[in-house]
């Protein structure tokens, strides 16, 4: 069963940056596109569990803080070394303001 859970304000996270979101016991990170689109990943880095929203976002990439390995956060694609592991995804919408992520129940 999956479940839509607001997640933040709209206006916590600013266009081509990432937020940080914590649920039952989950790390999520929740992104802004330059476009104005709302996008969200795990919230660990797939190499060595580093905080994604630490990380540097750039053009639909988010780099990781500690090794500098990149995904592509709306399709969750690992782009360089040394991720190998694509970082997975989850569903957004937005209603009012608030930005909501589906998650498995």
């Amino acid at each position: 069963m999956t479940r839509w859970i607001p997640a933040c304000a709209t206006d916590d996270v600013d266009l081509e940056d990432v937020v940080p979101f914590d649920h039952d016991g989950r790390a999520y990170a929740v992104y802004r596109s330059p476009d104005d689109l709302f996008y969200a990943t795990d919230g660990y880095c797939t190499h060595e569990r580093e905080r994604l929203c630490d990380g540097l976002v750039m053009e639909g990439v988010i780099e990781c803080p500690k090794h500098n390995g990149r995904f592509d956060y709306r399709t969750g694609k690992a782009l360089a070394a040394p991720v190998l592991v694509d970082v997975r995804t989850y569903p957004t919408k937005v209603e009012g303001d608030t930005v909501y992520i589906e998650v498995g129940g």
